[in-house]
């Protein structure tokens, strides 16, 4: 029997209370138009009802698509995810207290996968240690109706670890790119392989069932084994996106790039130079802590600019640059198309890349910053009312040798010149990031400095180092007057390096810096 089915045979396998994995990475990999079926089958039904959401990355748009679908009125009674950044209506769902909710580490996320295909009871790890999701501080919860801690500390062999416990599934909703009659799934036109299979296989052996999107079918037979990325063994049902161009695109911003898929490779002049503003500035100074031959992770926003800063001085070809996503060399995309990248060496599924950075294969990341503290705590994933999540921030920062930590010094309205060499203040910003507390820790310097990583914090107009003691101040930008336009502007005081020096001049002109490294 053909397991090419309608979108309501498919959804008739959803029942109330269950739990559902689902994956994606923005719109990458997101299953758009299962999700948007379910939310209207649910408006229209009532059911399924009191569902259990977990997944790893955000899946949306940040408008409106993808998970946000399903934040109705009791469709969902918990999720359990590592980011939301991008489900602003599934934020707000959780901030009204409208289901349970817990924010885990992305890559703890996706050991979670791994272990219920092991029928491992749950994943030990020291990931998250001395973080918001230490049972000692929040134990990942993220609301006021979440009391139960999930995640437990436990002893062994004389050190510390975090047990994350492994969820039951009983439905998985995901996405490829074509079926044949028999399930068997192609991926050739998705731009990452996140943990499709990991879900699959832990949703079967947990005794759930697999429901896939794709664009189209394909005759029984006539796939052959090296075309397979999930065979039909480990899928149920396959519905037809009705609407592909809409709910099936390849990432946020396009339907579908060549380049993005691995099948063309595409002249790296061709990437623009960011022009010269804050966002530049800050990647420059990060683009001077690299070394050559390094592997380097680089998150959202800020840190997304070094790449470009790499191309643009002629070095990018000596770095291996990576996403958590599974990008694994090449350029990564940035923007709507983040999680995506271009001349790609090979792409990862999301577990294996997770393993890579846990098992300290990173020489150096960068990351941004939302709120830093006098002992260099960093808060990514908590703004008022607002969890986005802490994504692989955890993971990722826990377990890299070299850390740079990269965001304005002030946010919400600050006004800068840039030019001849200098940096000048022209309004500052409204909210300070540099503060006696933060909303969340997501970073936590003390381990930090406990396992001697070398960290520094990068922001326009001043750079911090990390240390026992604390966070000190070591450059900050020609131009700016140190008590007025730093010390003034910080809920603490950092300690000063008694060898305080400039940021480079260069970094603030508006022609190639001439960088090597």
């Amino acid at each position: 029997m053909s397991k090419i089915v309608s979108m309501d045979t498919a959804l008739d396998l959803i029942q109330d209370n269950a739990v559902i994995a689902s994956s994606g990475f923005v719109m990458a990999g997101t299953a758009e138009s299962i999700l948007k079926a379910l939310g209207e089958r649910y408006e229209k039904t009532g059911h399924p009802k009191n569902l259990t959401g977990v997944f790893c990355a955000s899946q949306g748009d940040g408008a409106g698509l993808g998970y946000d679908h399903l934040a109705k009125d009791g469709l969902l009674g918990k999720v359990i995810g590592g980011h939301f950044g991008l489900t602003p209506a599934l934020g707000k769902y959780m901030a009204d207290n409208k289901c349970m909710a817990y924010n885990y580490p992305l890559g703890v996320m996706a050991a979670l996968f791994r272990n219920a295909i092991q029928q491992r009871s749950g994943e030990m790890t020291k990931v998250g240690l001395k973080t918001f999701v230490d049972p000692r501080l929040e134990g990942g919860r993220i609301n006021a109706v979440t009391t139960e801690d999930l995640v437990q500390v436990v002893k062994f062999q004389g050190e510390e670890w975090l047990w994350y416990p492994t969820p039951k599934f009983d439905i998985a909703i995901l996405r490829g790119t074509a079926a044949d009659e028999d399930g068997n799934i192609t991926l050739e036109h998705e731009p990452v392989r996140l943990d499709l299979l990991s879900i699959a296989m832990a949703v079967k052996a947990c005794g759930g069932k697999v429901i896939f999107q794709v664009k189209h079918t394909i005759r029984s037979g006539s796939l052959t084994a090296d075309q397979v990325e999930i065979p039909g063994t480990f899928v149920d049902a396959v519905v037809i996106s009705p609407n592909p161009m809409d709910e099936h695109r390849q990432v946020k911003t396009c339907f579908y790039d060549p380049s993005m898929s691995g099948h063309i490779n595409v002249p790296v002049d061709s990437i623009p130079p960011l022009p010269l503003d804050v966002r530049k500035v800050m990647a420059r100074r990060a683009a001077m802590e690299l070394s050559p031959n390094a592997v380097v992770n680089l998150g959202i926003g800020v840190p997304e600019g070094v790449a470009v800063v790499a191309a643009e001085e002629g070095f990018g070809d000596q770095l291996t640059l990576t996403t958590e996503s599974g990008i694994l060399g090449g350029v990564p995309c940035g923007g709507g198309a983040f999680g995506a990248g271009q001349n790609a060496q090979g792409v990862l599924d999301m577990r294996t890349m997770f393993d890579f950075y846990d098992g300290g294969g990173l020489d150096m990341t960068v990351l941004g910053l939302a709120e830093v503290n006098a002992k260099g705590d960093i808060n990514v994933g908590r703004f008022g009312p607002k969890n986005p999540g802490c994504g692989g921030f955890i993971n990722i920062s826990q377990n890299t040798h070299k850390a740079v930590f990269c965001g304005s010094f002030t946010a919400g309205g600050l006004e800068v010149e840039i030019g001849g060499g200098a940096l000048h203040i022209l309004k500052e910003g409204r909210n300070r990031k540099f503060v006696s507390q933060v909303q969340q820790v997501t970073y936590s310097g003390e381990y930090g400095s406990s396992i001697g990583q070398d960290v520094t914090y990068v922001t326009e107009r001043a750079v911090f180092k990390l240390t026992r003691e604390g966070l000190m101040l070591t450059e900050v930008a020609p131009g700016i007057n140190l008590q007025k336009d730093v010390l003034d502007q910080m809920g603490f005081e950092p300690i000063l390096s008694k060898n305080l020096g400039l940021m480079d001049p260069r970094i603030f002109t508006d022609a190639k810096m001439g960088l090597t490294i």
